[in-house]
C-alpha cells in the first residue's frame, strides 16, 4: 500500500500525486453517493482562498474537506478550519495529513453528516467548501439556518445549481432553492471551474458561488410559511398562485383573497415573485 509522500515546505499543497497517493494508501475509490471529486490543482485552490477574502484568524467552517486539497488552501492563510466531513477514513486521515504539510494550523475535525449539524464548538464566520454536488442546497440551507453567525460563504456548486441559487425571478431557472437561499442574503457567480482541476473528472461543469448575508426579512416563524409556501408554488410552477396555493391556503378562493390583501395577482406564477412578496402573502393572512 503507498503512503502518502511527506513535504518539506510548510503549507505545501495538494497536487495530483499527492492525491493519488493518499487515495491508495486509503484504498479510495472515490464515489458518486458521497460526490467525490477531488480538487487536483493548487492554483485552483488559492483561487477559492483568494475570492472567499480569507483573512488570518477567520473561523472557517469547510465541509467536505476530502483529502484535504482546500483544507490547506485555508490554513495557508492563517485561519482556524473546522472541518465536517461524513467518511470516517477521511476524516481519520486529514488531521495527520495537516501536521504533515502545515504543522502548526489550526484544524478542527468534525466526523458527521453536515445535513444534522447543529452545533460547532467554534462559532464559523465564513464557509468555504467544494460541496458534494447532491446534496449542496439542502446543506447550505440547512448550515445557514443553523449558523446565524456565517457572514459569507464561497462554494464550488454543480453549475446548473449554482446558477439557479443565483437566478432572479422571472428567469427560466429561478425556482424554490433561489427563493429559500435569498431569505438569507445576498448570492452571486464568481467564476466558473474546469472540470480538468478534478479527479475524477466529473461529467459536468462546476461554478463557484458567492453568498453575504443580510438581515433576514422576517422571523423564524415567518421563514417556516414563505418556505411551505415556496414548496407549493413550485410543486406545480405550471400553474397559477391561486390554484398551487390553495392547496395549503384552503382552497383556490381563500387563496386569491390572500394574494390580493398582499398584492400579488392571482394569476401569476411563482416564477415571478421574489422572497419578499412570497412574505408579504404571509403576512396577508
Amino acid at each position: 500500500m503507498a503512503s502518502a509522500p511527506s513535504s518539506s515546505a510548510l503549507n505545501a499543497l495538494l497536487g495530483p500525486a499527492e492525491i493519488r497517493a493518499l487515495a491508495d494508501e486509503l484504498d479510495l475509490q472515490p464515489t458518486k453517493k458521497l460526490g467525490q471529486n477531488f480538487v487536483i490543482d493548487a492554483n485552483t485552490v488559492r483561487r477559492i482562498v483568494r475570492t472567499a477574502g480569507v483573512q488570518p484568524g477567520d473561523e472557517v467552517l469547510e465541509v467536505g474537506p476530502g483529502l484535504g486539497s482546500l483544507t490547506l488552501g485555508l490554513l495557508e492563510t492563517g485561519a482556524r478550519v473546522t472541518a465536517v466531513e461524513i467518511d470516517t477514513r477521511l476524516a481519520t486521515r486529514l488531521p495527520e495529513t495537516v501536521a504533515e504539510f502545515a504543522p502548526d494550523a489550526a484544524l478542527t475535525v468534525i466526523t458527521e453528516d453536515a445535513l444534522r449539524l447543529d452545533a460547532l464548538p467554534t462559532p464559523p464566520k465564513r464557509l468555504v467548501a467544494n460541496l458534494p454536488y447532491n446534496v449542496s442546497v439542502p446543506v447550505l440551507l440547512h448550515l445557514l439556518e443553523r449558523f446565524d453567525g456565517l457572514e459569507s460563504a464561497l462554494v464550488m456548486v454543480q453549475a446548473e445549481v449554482g446558477q439557479r441559487l443565483v437566478a432572479p425571478p422571472g428567469s427560466k431557472i429561478y425556482g424554490s432553492p433561489s427563493v429559500k437561499a435569498a431569505w438569507y442574503g445576498e448570492w452571486s457567480a464568481a467564476g466558473m471551474v474546469s472540470r480538468q482541476v478534478f479527479w475524477p473528472v466529473p461529467n459536468v461543469d462546476s461554478i463557484l458561488v458567492a453568498f453575504r448575508r443580510r438581515p433576514a426579512p422576517g422571523t423564524e416563524a415567518e421563514r417556516r410559511e414563505v418556505f411551505r409556501l415556496v414548496d407549493a408554488a413550485f410543486g406545480q410552477r405550471r400553474k397559477m398562485l391561486r390554484q398551487a396555493l390553495g392547496e395549503v391556503l384552503g382552497g383556490a378562493g381563500p387563496a386569491s383573497e390572500r394574494l390580493e390583501r398582499a398584492g400579488v395577482a392571482p394569476t401569476a406564477r411563482g416564477e415571478v415573485l421574489g422572497v419578499e412578496q412570497f412574505l408579504s402573502i404571509v403576512r396577508a393572512g
